[in-house]
Formats: structure tokens, sequence, C-alpha cells
């Protein structure tokens, strides 16, 4: 009796544990699909579909360390990168020269690869049958943006020192300047503008490649111009004056410290007055890096000066000024004229005056900095080429092809002679067949399996 009725309690606390178990399984199990569900639409109301998911937040901050000073920069797409573009040889390297004397800004160097990205983009949009096969790989808009994005970033961040303003100067990369604001939503241009004669002719007397540019024809890069620049232009004028300011070459030369005022305004940085005097911060420790494949290297070694405002007069032929504003119509649209020449772009400040005194004084110094840079160029212009020597003499550059008096051919006669050699001595005929004792040669199984063919060690 004793033991049934302590199995009957057995078997009813069990009964009741069961239905507890039970409940509790169902109870988890609703509750995480409950938060799992919320989850989902959650992200669907802040991406705005399921379509558009990201898997990088926007928000994301990364940190840099400055190896001298141990000081942490955060950096993210969020932050006011400044962008300084517009045509090669229109002051860009000036500008940022004169920024990168700033002690909270840094720019460095062009980084060509950014530039590049963006127009890769802009074919992959521009053609239909790409972009749908990327639709159709998964490779939608934002992916692609997330991943463009990120590398920039990461370019722009870690190419040269931390500094609490990142910058970047690549002339064309103002060409996507609507893409670039709306994937750097605080980012901040700099537009630099110059004279269309005096740019087209410094791009031709220091024959700077670029791409579509005939430069042995004035004619043609005119042309070239008034297109980079208008796109660039228009794109300013479209993200607006709170994110772009068009910056005048002549008059940043003439009057350097009234617009760096404006543009270190427009850019919320404060003053300092060594963004006047960038020449004295060139190759020091935590002062300006230059770069020696850049065509401007040479010239922004030496303070701010009048020396290139009209080199390009007398120098344009007579049938291309003729037609001047019919070639380049943007020179009237941003105030140049364009019958006149030579320009009256304005009076220079007393700064820039004694800074023409300053180079006049000491010529040779100047000289002698000049010559420095340009003899770097040339030796790493020709330890660029020896390389390229090398890599082709060595097979590594796959478009490489031989002269043809030179190419190697190919000697039948001379494999089947090495391949002999290789193999030894040849076994007579005989000693491949064994007399099976009947008059009858059958394949000696010694040789029966050698390599068919007639070039075995070619197989």
């Amino acid at each position: 009796m004793i033991a049934n009725s302590i199995v009957r309690h057995m078997l009813r606390d069990m009964a009741r544990y069961s239905k507890i178990r039970t409940l509790a399984t169902v109870f988890a199990t609703a509750s995480i699909t409950f938060l799992l569900l919320q989850s989902t639409c959650d992200e669907k109301k802040m991406m705005g579909g399921l379509n558009n998911q990201r898997m990088v937040q926007r928000s994301t901050d990364h940190v840099i360390k400055d190896k001298q000073t141990d000081k942490e920069y955060e950096y993210s797409r969020d932050m006011p990168l400044i962008f300084i573009g517009g045509m090669p040889r229109s002051g860009t390297t000036l500008m940022r020269a004169m920024l990168d004397a700033h002690p909270d800004v840094r720019c460095g160097e062009e980084t060509r690869v950014i530039p590049r990205l963006l127009s890769m983009r802009q074919q992959w949009r521009k053609s239909v049958k790409e972009h749908a096969r990327l639709l159709e790989a998964g490779l939608t808009d934002p992916v692609i943006d997330d991943a463009l994005t990120a590398f920039i970033l990461e370019i722009i961040a870690k190419h040269g020192d931390p500094a609490p303003r990142l910058c970047n100067k690549d002339p064309f990369t103002l060409k996507s300047m609507t893409y670039l604001h709306d994937v750097f939503p605080h980012g901040q241009y700099l537009l630099m503008i110059r004279d269309g004669r005096a740019t087209v002719h410094s791009i031709i007397e220091r024959k700077v490649t670029i791409t579509g540019f005939d430069i042995t024809s004035y004619r043609d890069c005119l042309k070239k111009w008034n297109t980079a620049v208008e796109s660039m232009y228009n794109q300013c004028l479209q993200v607006g004056p709170q994110w772009c300011l068009p910056v005048y070459y002549e008059q940043l030369v003439l009057h350097p410290e009234e617009w760096m005022r404006k543009i270190l305004g427009f850019l919320k940085v404060d003053w300092d007055t060594s963004v006047l005097h960038h020449e004295d911060a060139i190759g020091k420790p935590g002062g300006i890096s230059l770069s020696r494949r850049e065509r401007s290297t040479d010239q922004v070694v030496k303070p701010v000066n009048l020396e290139a405002l009209s080199k390009w007069v007398g120098k344009i032929p007579k049938d291309v000024i003729d037609d001047m504003a019919k070639l380049a119509p943007m020179l009237a649209r941003l105030g140049y004229d364009p019958r006149a020449n030579p320009p009256n772009y304005g009076k220079p400040d007393k700064f820039v005056l004694d800074n023409e005194d300053r180079i006049m004084k000491d010529n040779e110094k100047w000289q002698h900095n000049m010559q420095q840079v340009q003899e770097q160029k040339k030796v790493v212009d020709k330890l660029l080429e020896q390389e390229k020597q090398r890599d082709k003499v060595e097979g590594k550059d796959p478009s490489y092809i031989p002269p043809q008096d030179k190419r190697p051919s190919l000697n039948i006669a001379k494999l089947q002679q090495d391949t002999r050699e290789k193999q030894g001595p040849r076994p007579h005929q005989d000693e491949e067949f064994a007399n099976n004792g009947h008059g009858e040669r059958r394949p000696n199984p010694k040789f029966a399996k050698r390599a068919e063919g007639p070039y075995p060690a070619l197989r």
C-alpha cells in the first residue's frame, strides 16, 4: 500500500513537472519569436525595407593614434571631411599646402585611387547591362556605396598623419561631388577655379597627361576644360554654399590672407597665421609632405607669388584666341573676360609684394630648392623606368610582347634531341620485344608502360 502510494505521488509530480516544462518551453519560444519579429520590423522601418538593409552603420567611429603624441583621433563618414578639387593645374596643390600648414588640418599628397574608384562607379551606373548584372549578383547601390565609402574613408584617414580635420586633394574627385555629398553628408568642398587659358597653357607646357585631352592642341584642351569645369561648377551650385566654396586661384594669390580667412571660416577652423607661410613647413616633422611625382611640387616650395598668373599671355595661337568665347563659354560665366589679353585680375596685397621681394632677394636659395625637387623627380622617374624594364625582362608585365627578332621560336628538332638526351640511350629494338618461344614477338613487359606520343618529356 505504501509502495503504491509513493508510486502514485511520483507519477503525479512527474506529470506536473512535465506540464510546467512544456509551458516554459512554449513561453520561451514565443518570446524569442516575438523579439525577432519586432527586430525585423524595426530594421525595415529604419532602413526602408529589407532590400535596403545595411550591415555597416553610418555612425560607426574608428580610431587612429598619433604615434608621436599617443593622441587618439576618431574618424567616421559623418565627420566634416574636406575635399579639394578642380581641374589639374588650377591651384589645388597650393590650396592643400596652405591648409596643410595649419596645425589642425592634414591633406597630404594625391591618393590617385579615389577619383579612379569614383569613375568606375560612374561607368557601372551608365552601363544598363553592367548595372543589371551587379543587381543580379546582389550588388545593390547601398552595398556598393558602403564598400566605396569605407574604402575612401580608410584611404583618407590612414595615408598620412592623423589630425582633427582630415582633407583629401585629388583634382577630379569633385567630378563626383553630388555623390560624395550623399555618402559623406557633412563633407565640405573647395572647388579651385582658374582662368582656363592659364590652366590649359600650364597643362600643355608641363605635358600633364589627362585622359581624353590632346595636350598638343590648345583648341581641344580648352573645349575639354570647359566641359569639366562646367560639370564641377554646376555640382558645386547644386550641393549649395553651405557645403561647397568656389575658390578663385587668382584671388587667392593676390589676396591670400583675405581668402584664407574666408576659407577657414567656411570650414569652421580657427584662424592661424601659419597658413600664410606654408613654405616654412615643407619637409619638416609634422609639417608638409610633398610628392616628388606631382607636377606642382617644385612651385609650392616658394612663398605665395605672382609668377604663374600671366605666363600664358602671348603663348596661345591667334586663331584660338579669336574663337575663345565660343571654345570656352565658361570663362565668361565664371567672370573672366575671354577677349582680355592680357587680363586684369586685380592688384596684389602688400604681403604678396613683400613675398616677391623676398624671392628676388634670395633667388639663389629658391632656385636651389626648386632644382632639388626637380632632381629628386628625375631620380624617381629613372628608378621607376628601370623597374618597369626589369619587370618586362622577367615577364612580370603581362602586356609585354618581346620584339619579333628576339622572340624564341619553337624548334621541334631541338626539342626531340633534348628529350632523347634526358631519357638516355634508347633501348635496342629487339629488347623492346620478348620471344615467347614460338617464334612470335610480343611487347616486352619491361617497356609496356612507356609513355605514348612523340614528345613524352613535354607531356
